[in-house]
């Protein structure tokens, strides 16, 4: 595992044994979006973007996944404010669902009863403060550099709520960085990328089963009791 520590030059709040356990339990993937796919920053209607190497990564993950089970994964995004940008790349990479709710406990909770899973089955990418509600209960957890906030990270550690710390900040990839860390982690790095230059059998055979997803969409409202 000392191979893996080199490569990846983010933090290891638990070690990479231990992530390897961890990731063994991941049915579903999380991201939060502000701050995770981008640097936080929004134009005057309230969109932030993404980009399409951070892009790349979820779908390599989410076939490198299928690979080792035989099942896509579950995916969405939860997000504390509407956003165009999430919801096109949401929808046309065929998540499964996008909630937009300052509320993201309860929209883990939806989101868990709804695929009945366990919060120790979902890996979850993050960044800031109104994430740790989600990363207090996952069973993996992926935060997002941001060199402003140093103590936010301490309280995270402190408390438990992250697992890796990545080396790239939101908005340069950090993204593709942690997706290529779990595929690593699973020792199915190197077969998913052969089978996707490939343009192989089995990963028409994923991407059609990906592409049949329909996305979908929960507000605040919809999170009610």
């Amino acid at each position: 595992m000392g191979k893996i520590e080199k490569i990846f030059k983010g933090q290891f709040i638990q070690d990479p044994k231990t992530l390897r356990e961890k990731l063994t339990r991941i049915q579903a993937y999380l991201f939060d979006w502000d701050g995770v796919f981008n640097d936080g920053h929004k134009n005057d209607s309230g969109s932030s973007t993404f980009s399409e190497v951070d892009s790349m990564g979820t779908n390599l993950l989410r076939f490198n996944h299928y690979l080792s089970v035989d099942q896509n994964p579950l995916t969405a995004i939860i997000s504390g404010e509407q956003n165009k940008s999430a919801s096109y790349f949401a929808e046309r990479e065929h998540f499964h669902a996008v909630y937009t709710t300052r509320n993201k406990n309860e929209a883990l909770l939806h989101f868990l009863k709804w695929n009945q899973l366990q919060p120790e089955q979902v890996a979850f990418f993050f960044d800031d403060v109104l994430d740790l509600s989600i990363a207090a209960q996952c069973g993996l957890r992926i935060m997002v550099r941001h060199e402003g906030s140093p103590m936010t990270l301490r309280y995270a550690i402190k408390n438990k709520l992250a697992d890796y710390y990545s080396y790239a900040q939101g908005g340069n990839h950090a993204v593709r960085e942690g997706t290529e860390l779990l595929m690593s982690l699973s020792a199915g790095f190197e077969l998913s990328l052969e089978h996707r230059i490939r343009y192989s059998p089995e990963y028409r055979t994923y991407l059609e089963q990906r592409n049949s997803v329909t996305l979908q969409f929960f507000s605040e409202k919809d999170l009610l009791p």
